[in-house]
């Protein structure tokens, strides 16, 4: 199964619009959201059957008996995320706690035990298509292995599969590293901005780590297109293709909030992300390319 990621160093370039277009125009059955901070390919990928749901349980967090907790107040000066308070008793802060194990240690009585905590939620759908999909608990920062684990059901579910369509997270960090892992290819969705510049460069700089093969859209080109040029230029300079531009398009908004993607709308914006799809398509599946 060919994995094509889709990324952004920042958020709002278009990477979830890009993502859903591609889905429709491959007719792909196996695709993920792997932004489980904030998931929304759902919004637009509509399905028809309810989803499969099972607990995600990420770092266990600290409790403290009372029964036994003598009060010698080790474990709130030891903790170094200041996740225990002291008042008329000793309890733990559930969202300072990062299940380090430091009270665990220093407690001389066994006061304190770590208990399993519900870190967020798995969702499967699989009547017509494989859609595999997080949503992480408010608080909760085991973000990269739930990551791993929306990859895993992906993986399980569609064994056969000759292509999956993987929505990332925007940024450079655990989540997206934990997406890249394993992938054959990735599509990096830049905006013409200063900030969508700079953030390109660190998440090309993160991708090429894992010798993974890297292409680059530019999104809403031509509301600069000086900036266009100087993003073309970096993919040239890198021997980065460029997989093209996709314009500034209202219909692309209205399509989004209609809850379609772009390509179900007779619009500038779809049929420009036609032309990057069949351009990915090609590099992704040109194994003479190499990495």
């Amino acid at each position: 199964m060919k994995q094509l990621l889709i990324l952004s160093g920042k958020g709002g370039t278009g990477k979830t619009t890009i993502a859903s277009a591609f889905i429709k125009l491959s007719n792909a059955n196996v695709y993920a959201d792997c932004d489980v901070d904030a998931p929304n390919l759902h919004l637009v990928m509509n399905q028809a059957s309810e989803a499969k749901r099972s607990d995600y349980y990420g770092l266990p967090k600290a409790e403290i008996d009372l029964q036994l907790c003598v009060q010698c107040d080790l474990c709130r000066q030891n903790c170094r995320f200041d996740a225990i308070e002291a008042d008329l008793d000793y309890k733990v802060d559930y969202y300072a706690c990062e299940g380090c194990g430091t009270c665990e240690a220093v407690c001389p009585v066994g006061a304190v035990s770590f208990k399993p905590a519900r870190a967020g939620e798995l969702m499967l759908y699989l009547k017509d298509s494989v859609f595999s999909t997080a949503e992480l608990k408010m608080g909760s920062g085991s973000s990269g292995m739930l990551v791993t684990e929306v990859k895993k059901q992906m993986k399980s579910a569609a064994k056969d599969a000759g292509l999956a369509i993987i929505d990332g997270s925007p940024g450079i960090g655990c989540p997206v590293i934990a997406a890249l892992t394993g992938v054959d290819m990735v599509l990096i969705v830049a905006e013409p901005t200063i900030s969508g510049i700079s953030d390109m460069r660190r998440i090309v700089q993160t991708a090429q780590k894992f010798h993974t093969r890297i292409a680059v859209c530019i999104n809403k080109y031509d509301t600069n297109i000086e900036k266009t040029k100087k993003i073309e230029s970096f993919c040239e300079e890198l021997y980065l293709p460029c997989a093209g531009r996709i314009p500034y398009d209202a219909d692309a908004v209205q399509a989004i909030n209609q809850g379609q993607s772009i390509v179900e709308m007779d619009c500038a914006a779809g049929r420009a992300a036609k032309v990057v799809f069949d351009e990915t398509i090609k590099l992704l599946f040109n194994d003479s390319l190499g990495l």
